[in-house]
Formats: structure tokens, sequence, C-alpha cells
């Protein structure tokens, strides 16, 4: 075994046949920052073109989960400060996640213990994701005042029925039946038996290994609340999901509302509007260059500074958002979220697109992965 290297809390070590990335920042639950970012994307780079690295694991060091997100104190820092260093963050890391949806090596996410935010971005747009009893898988961003990102409404938006929106807009977490219905995981695996599937990677192709491990997850909660889940959902406004929600006479129903109720007024419309904008595209770059529009409207937002205050800095759990309710948000300002950022677009899709224009040109690629399917591009799941 090669003696770990890396840089910047992302450890980086091969054997046999398996490249390994570790995020090190267990007192954070391996929380990303840019530098991070950057050392799995040159890690990546590199291993693409490696004949001994036939696949790729990320893991996440401690025993409390792969990845909580990003950074989110930095991002609260630079919001303040109204700086540009959260739009960097961002461009890079948006292109991460693409960069691992199309990477033409088995990449295997072991999505153990918390997998939030940024944690979903650099597990979930893999090829094989791995579930465990403990896993806690979501993308709570409402809940900060910001809005699912990193391929989160792509992925979101193509779970079955309206799974997805109720995801999206409460923040909820999942464990790992529920990650693999609405479509975050492919397969489960006992927390005890990672050791030994980590040592068959190492030796094994990816689906050959997993499967040697892969087992029946614990009954999730979600398919049984999909029926009051698909009926209230489809709603054209927040507040008319809202009042659907307290109306089903249900009490998951009601704590679904009342949860709703208590994140920010600004996210919530933003995000359903930008769920329902993803689900009309037709790429992960699409959706991503979307989301990076969002994202930076974000920081000129109150609520992003105000959420993260309440839940990380000052941790009252007391945010106050602004404005302060559904019916105060317009249409206008929904819609300024969606407008070009001061320092321009993302331009993943442009990207992409000139790449397959010179491929089909027979030019020569740039060193980027050739294009191929993401795992997102396979059909939509089913809406019924």
């Amino acid at each position: 075994m090669n003696v770990p290297t890396g840089t910047a809390d992302v450890l980086l070590r091969t054997e046999g046949r398996a490249g390994f990335l570790t995020l090190d920042r267990p007192r954070a639950i391996n929380a990303l920052t840019h530098t991070m970012v950057l050392a799995l994307d040159a890690a990546l780079t590199d291993w693409e073109h490696d004949p001994a690295v036939t696949t790729v694991v990320i893991e996440g060091a401690g025993e409390r989960g792969l990845c909580a997100g990003g950074d989110i104190r930095a991002i609260h820092d630079d919001a303040r400060a109204g700086g540009s260093a959260s739009a960097a963050f961002w461009r890079d890391e948006y292109r991460l996640n693409a960069l691992i949806a199309r990477y033409p090596k088995p990449y295997v996410a072991l999505m153990d213990g918390i997998v939030m935010g940024g944690g979903v971005g650099v597990s979930a747009h893999g090829s094989v994701r791995v579930v465990t009893e403990r896993s806690r898988v979501a993308m709570p961003e409402t809940g900060i005042g910001f809005v699912p990102d990193v391929g989160g409404t792509y992925l979101l938006g193509r779970a079955p029925g309206e799974l997805g929106t109720h995801l999206a807009l409460t923040g909820g977490h999942v464990g790992a039946a529920d990650a693999i219905l609405t479509g975050l995981a492919d397969h489960f695996v006992p927390s005890a038996e990672l050791p030994s599937l980590v040592r068959d990677l190492t030796r094994l192709p990816a689906e050959e290994a997993v499967a040697r491990h892969t087992a029946t997850p614990p009954p999730g909660v979600l398919a049984e609340q999909r029926e009051w889940i698909d009926a209230c959902y489809p709603a054209e406004t927040v507040e008319s999901v809202v009042e659907r929600l307290f109306d089903a006479g249900l009490p998951a129903a009601k704590e679904a509302a009342t949860t709703l109720l208590a994140k920010s007024p600004t996210a919530l419309k933003t995000t359903l509007a930008t769920l329902r904008r993803s689900r009309a595209l037709a790429t992960l770059e699409e959706v991503l260059d979307l989301e990076f529009r969002v994202s930076c409207a974000a920081l000129t937002s109150p609520d992003l500074v105000e959420g993260i205050r309440a839940q990380v800095v000052d941790k009252d759990r007391n945010p106050r958002w602004t404005p302060a309710t559904l019916s105060e948000v317009t249409d206008e300002s929904v819609a300024r979220s969606f407008a070009v950022p001061a320092g321009g677009d993302l331009g993943l899709a442009a990207a992409r697109q000139d790449q397959a224009n010179r491929q089909a040109a027979g030019q020569a690629a740039d060193d980027r992965p050739a294009l191929r399917p993401a795992a997102e591009d396979r059909a939509p799941r089913d809406r019924a």
C-alpha cells in the first residue's frame, strides 16, 4: 500500500487497483473547503489517466460521516463582507460535481453517517453509491436561507413523484432505504462490512466487490408517505403546499407543514422555482449553471447570513427571516435569483457542448474526461 499523501485535509492513497480519497476534517464532519475541492479535482484528473487505478473510492475520516457539506462559516463571513470567495468556491465545487458525474472509471462513494449538502455533491453523482444503516442523507439548505445546490435540484427533481420536492423544501434527512428509493444511492451495505468492502475494492471490479456485501436495508418511511406527499406538493405555490399539508389530516403531513413554516420563506419559494426549472433541463451541467446563479443571488440575501448565524454561529436556532412570511416574498424577488451573476455565468453546459462539437469534428479533446452519460442522465424516474 502506498503511504497516504495529499494536501489540505484530503488524504490520497492507492492500494491494489483502487485510489482512495479520504476527506480528513473529522471534527467538522469533513466539511468541504475550497482547497479540498481543488485537491479532489486534481486527484481525479491524475487518476483518470493512471492505468493502475481502475476504481476510485471516496470516504470520510472519523465516525460521524462522509461529509456534512460546505464550510458554511466561511460562506457566512464572506457574505457579510460582500466578498467573492464563495462564488469562486462554488465555481470549482460545481465543476467537481460534473467531473464526478462523468468520471470514466467506477467512482464508489461510501455514504456512511452524515452526508449533507456538499457531501451529497461529492457522493450522489458517483456511479456506485453505498449507504449503511448509519446514513443520514439530506439537502438541508432551506433551514439556513439557501437553496439546494451541487446538483441537488437535479437529483431531487428526478426522484419518484414529489418525494424530491418534499425533501428539498423540508430539508429532511433520509436513511438507507429512502436514499435508494429517491435515487440518491444504489446499494445498502451494513457498516460493519465496510472494512471488508474496502479490501475487496482493492482487488476486484467495483460492482463485483459491492455485490459481495450488499444486503437489504432496514425499512424506510417515504414509500408509505408517498400518497399524501404526491397529493400536496404539486401545488402551484409554497403557500398552497402548506395549506394542503394542513388539510391532509395526517400527523406526518402536519409536521411537514410546521417544518416548512420555520424555514426561510424566500429560500422556500426560490427552491420550489429552481426545482421546477431544473426538471425541464436535460443535463446535470445545465442544472449546475442554474444553481450557480441562484447561489450567487443568495449571497446578497439577508437570510443566508441570518440562517447560518442562527444555526451555526450563535446557535440560538431562532432565525429572523427577511421577509418573515411567505406572502411577503414576491414573484419578482424570486425571479431575481435567476439573473446572471455580476461575475458571469458558470458555463458548464456551454463547455460540455463545445467539447461535444470538437469530438464530433474529430478534434483532440481537452484533458477533461470524454463525454459519457452521467448517472443523472438516465431516464427520469416515474413521476406518476
